[in-house]
């Protein structure tokens, strides 16, 4: 009999020994589990997602029934982060302003922009080009726009083309029409025919959309603009 104690003595230690296993086992396992998933929702955060995408869009903008804005762009995406609400063009964009009387009063194109809602600012980058009513065109590689002040800046190097001159410096600074502007650190002037600079630097505000003519597209309005 007492062997036969000892054998069941065993058995019943195999089996404990066989459920801590599987225990430990299936605890790896979920562990493991847990990890991937973790990993998984670090790389696809529902924060790094836009909620809001569109392709070819382009829309305008009324205020108090006048039209005020025109905004074209590839591609639309707009981001909601832990109340960080702003819009990205990362195929670039074109804003066009107009007065009351629907006349172009300036414009804006880019080949990356972002606006940022609450702080109501954009910023411009890459081959940024601005014309005003004059047709005095201002390009370069970095640009923002605060709605607040209704001001135009920039820190990078600029040029401006106007009808008789081309300026070229450091640093620049505007109001939003580009009527009153200033280079801060004027790098050189350069005088050229007027008839032909005249020509060339009011084609790109020749080009911009008749606002009698441009139909907007249906579709929620992402953005928020300032008169």
């Amino acid at each position: 009999m007492k062997p036969q104690k000892s054998d069941s003595k065993n058995i019943q230690n195999s089996k404990q020994i066989i459920i801590a296993a599987l225990i430990i086992g299936a605890a790896i396992i979920f562990y493991s589990c847990e990890n991937n998933i973790q990993e998984i929702k670090a790389f696809s955060s529902p924060e790094d997602l836009p909620i809001i995408e569109a392709r070819n869009f382009e829309t305008l903008f009324t205020d108090s029934g006048k039209i005020r804005f025109f905004l074209k762009t590839p591609k639309l995406l707009r981001f909601e982060n832990d109340g960080n609400t702003y819009v990205e063009f990362p195929e670039g964009m074109e804003l066009i302003k107009y007065d009351a009387n629907k006349i172009i009063i300036s414009g804006i194109s880019s080949d990356y922009a972002k606006q940022f809602i609450k702080e109501e600012k954009w910023e411009a980058k890459n081959n940024v080009i601005a014309t005003n009513a004059k047709g005095d065109t201002l390009k370069t590689e970095h640009l923002i726009w605060e709605e607040k002040t209704e001001r135009i800046y920039t820190d990078e190097f600029v040029k401006i083309i106007r009808a008789d001159q081309i300026i070229t410096g450091i640093g620049f600074q505007s109001d939003q029409n580009l009527e009153n502007w200033k280079i801060k650190n004027p790098k050189g002037t350069i005088y050229i025919s007027v008839e032909n600079e005249n020509n060339n630097s009011t084609d790109s505000l020749n080009s911009l959309p008749d606002s009698s003519k441009t139909v907007a597209q249906p579709f929620t309005n992402p953005l928020k603009f300032q008169k």
